[in-house]
């Protein structure tokens, strides 16, 4: 039997030194080996006090047939896996809603954005004389196409493409912007 399994014994016997013994003997050493699977040595000094915690509280669960030092690692790398599976499915769930969030967001404030360019648009268009003002949304609003927006009219396709080029003009200056309707 290993010192371990002794000062266990001793332990169990009432003798609470031997625990301190134990903890003096293998919690450094569990540290550093809970380190390697969760990367901070807080939490891993929190997960090595838990395993000497489990083994107080469940004297019982150690049954020395193998040496206190495996049993105590065994605990260690159990609880440091499910920590680190745990943070992995944190962060993931976190940078989904992070990531939605933001999506949300910028889809919430390009929806926003696009109104109010559609509004500035339409008090524009209809700032414009009533034959550019109805080419403009025979063409575009109505998706017809220069024959049949000149048929409405009563016009020739020539004289449609004039009214939508000194719409566009028109627009361009009331608007202030170069490429707004290309």
């Amino acid at each position: 039997m290993d010192n371990g399994a002794l000062s266990y014994r001793r332990f169990l016997d009432g003798d609470e030194s031997a625990f301190d013994f134990i903890i003096k003997e293998y919690f450094d050493n569990l540290i550093f080996f809970i380190n390697r699977y969760v990367h901070d040595l807080h939490i891993s000094e929190d997960i090595a006090i838990d395993v000497f915690a489990d083994l107080a509280a469940h004297k019982s669960r150690y049954n020395f047939r193998v040496t206190l030092k495996t049993y105590l690692f065994v605990l260690a790398k159990s609880r440091a896996i499910n920590y680190a599976k745990r943070q992995n499915k944190r962060r993931a769930v976190e940078q989904y809603y992070t990531e939605n969030e933001n999506s949300e967001y910028e889809s919430l404030e390009s929806l926003v954005l696009r109104d109010e360019l559609k509004l500035t648009v339409n008090k524009a268009v209809d700032n414009l004389p009533e034959d550019m003002k109805v080419a403009i949304h025979l063409i575009y609003f109505e998706d017809l196409t220069y024959e049949e927006a000149a048929a409405v009219m009563g016009k020739n396709k020539k004289q449609i493409d004039n009214l939508l080029y000194r719409a566009k003009n028109t627009l361009r200056t009331m608007l202030g912007k170069e490429d707004l309707l290309k």
